[in-house]
């Protein structure tokens, strides 16, 4: 894992072992049930773990915090967040079962006993989280019409984190418009990462929400 420990030098050799292992589930699961992309497969260090772990670098997340995984895919940036943090309590949800179903089998593989995962809807759920986590899921509207009612206002730490790509800046303008006493700060994962993939790429934080 040369890029986890070019970014996060300071991580322990059982974390680092702990990612590795987690890619050869995936590698295994995909041939199975595809959740990723064949050609992402080929960068997924980089593509997957260390693009779910640039949430890592807000320093936001601390333990006892409850976090929510919304549409989790295969399990990204969840299951990695979940590693690095097994002191926060993390929740995966997604509505597609093939995904939950290879999510859970790579949890159970990994033996996280802070994860559960949930096949279904985000808004359905009575569970109120400090943090909803996403990556690529939807527009901050829609995203905000799905998580509003999970997330703990009366938690200090609180709010929405996104994992997106592209200009944004249409998104949140009609976000912000719509939602006047919310403010949006974007991140450039080139703050943090110099690899090309990562050039287009922001982290999205929602505060006031």
């Amino acid at each position: 894992m040369p890029l986890l420990k070019k970014h996060f030098p300071e991580m322990e050799d059982s974390i680092l072992l702990k990612y590795e292992e987690m890619q050869e589930l995936y590698l295994d699961w995909n041939q199975k049930i595809n959740v990723i992309s064949r050609k992402d497969m080929d960068q997924f260090e980089e593509r997957h773990i260390l693009h779910s772990l640039a949430i890592v670098k807000l320093k936001l997340l601390k333990p006892g915090h409850e976090v929510m995984d919304l549409g989790a895919g295969g399990g990204f940036p969840g299951i990695p967040l979940a590693i690095y943090y097994p002191e926060v309590q993390f929740t995966l949800v997604d509505s597609i079962r093939k995904k939950t179903v290879v999510m859970q089998e790579v949890v159970n593989a990994l033996g996280l006993k802070n994860v559960t995962v949930i096949n279904g809807r985000a808004e359905e759920l009575k569970q109120k989280f400090n943090f909803i986590v996403c990556r690529a899921v939807a527009p901050l509207i829609k995203l905000s019409l799905w998580t509003y009612k999970s997330i703990d206002k009366s938690k200090r730490d609180h709010g929405l984190i996104c994992l997106k790509g592209g200009d944004l800046s249409a998104e949140t303008k009609e976000f912000e418009k719509k939602y006047k006493n919310v403010q949006v700060i974007t991140y450039k994962l080139t703050d943090y990462y110099s690899e090309e993939f990562f050039e287009t790429k922001k982290i999205v934080r929602v505060l006031n929400y």
